[in-house]
């Protein structure tokens, strides 16, 4: 029954409702003619023809889409067997005793039979109906069930990654600031040298501050990723911030050219001073390392509007497009692991995050004349006195 359901259903989507039933109760109506004229011939006048059409009611009244067409076709079922098939024949009478009653009941009878086929009908549409939810939410809920678990393994595996990141990290940078500070006594010992070892020797304090800049950095990202990262921030002058970074900076590249440029205003906000000079350093070395110009580079602060703004520029090679575009987008670039400039992607994921959380600005750009140009901004806000 369900199927039947199912298909006309289905066949009304392609047709006008209204004409299908029609239709129906039309067809089904020339079968019981058919099927009673046929036993008229056979059986005489006992020929049964009440419960053709009442079988061919009972027909209407499940295929059809609204009980009106089986209360006609009962209707119109007690005419036909009284005209047709009940003497006088070709004449519509009721003076034979008993014919009232019969085609009253017969009426009667058919209207019942319409209405709890009806309400059949309805039940059974609704069982389907809830056995397709049914089967729906099944579906959505095993489709629920394989994301929580791909989501959950995502987050299991992020996890063990940043514990191994940071495990890692903690152990590198012991021997590393051992090693740089090694390599900065022998540089500043009195000791006579070749210009090779001394050559060497810088090589060493140089790779190993970055190795430290590098750990410092992804332990910073896995941080940021766990949501464990504190931000202290309390007021502070950005002129300070950035005048100790550029130091650093200078002491880490004493042959790098590194200018500062003051605002006009004191900029004077609250930050995290801590976060707030890795960003400048991690800015000021990747414009050391990869920029390919180490005498241009200009630290710029000025204040535009309600934002207090650093901007580090170069005269070097410039940003290439997938830089840009994943700056301007606000998602993070980290460069492929044979990419030249993987060390700047790790170094720009740490400063959009540290500015992100600061609800500041990132930005970057090519000069007009040549470079590349980061700039980021932090919300000045009036800082209340006690």
């Amino acid at each position: 029954m369900n199927q039947i359901l199912i298909w006309l259903t289905k066949s009304s989507q392609r047709y006008p409702r209204p004409l299908l039933d029609l239709l129906t109760t039309s067809f089904f109506m020339a079968v019981a003619f058919w099927v009673s004229d046929m036993l008229l011939e056979h059986t005489g006048a006992e020929n049964n023809s009440a419960l053709v059409y009442v079988l061919a009611v009972l027909f209407i009244a499940l295929l059809t889409n609204s009980f009106v067409y089986g209360v006609g076709a009962s209707l119109f079922g007690a005419f036909c067997i009284n005209y047709f098939f009940m003497e006088p024949y070709t004449e519509f009478s009721l003076s034979y005793a008993g014919y009232p009653v019969a085609m009253v009941s017969m009426v009667v009878i058919a209207i019942i039979i319409c209405g709890l086929t009806s309400t059949i009908k309805n039940q059974a549409l609704e069982a389907a109906r809830r056995e397709q939810n049914t089967k729906e939410l099944y579906e959505a809920n095993e489709r629920l069930n394989e994301e929580k678990n791909a989501i959950q393994l995502e987050a299991a595996r992020e996890t063990i990654r940043g514990n191994i990141l940071r495990a890692v990290s903690h152990d590198l940078r012991t021997p590393l600031t051992g090693i740089s500070g090694a390599a900065t006594v022998l540089l500043s010992s009195e000791e006579m040298r070749s210009e090779k070892s001394l050559s060497l020797l810088q090589d060493i304090r140089n790779d190993a501050n970055s190795l430290i800049a590098m750990v410092e950095n992804i332990l910073s990202v896995t941080r940021i990723r766990d949501g464990t990262m504190t931000i202290n921030k309390q007021p502070e002058m950005l002129e300070e911030v950035a005048g100790d970074a550029a130091l650093t900076i200078r002491r880490r590249f004493p042959d790098s050219g590194v200018s500062l440029e003051l605002s006009d205003d004191i900029l004077y906000l609250e930050m995290d001073p801590m976060l707030i000079k890795q960003v400048i350093i991690n800015l000021l070395e990747n414009a050391i390392r990869h920029s390919g110009d180490q005498e241009g580079i200009l630290l710029k602060l000025f204040r535009r509007e309600d934002w207090a703004v650093v901007e580090i520029r170069d005269q070097g090679r410039g940003l290439s497009q997938e830089v840009l575009e994943a700056i301007q987008a606000g998602r993070q670039f980290m460069p492929q692991s044979n990419d030249k400039s993987r060390g700047m992607g790790i170094g720009l994921t740490v400063c959009q995050s540290i500015i992100q959380i600061h609800e500041g600005f990132f930005e970057a750009e090519n000069g007009s004349q040549g470079g590349a140009v980061f700039r980021f901004g932090l919300p000045v806000k009036e800082i209340e006195y006690e």
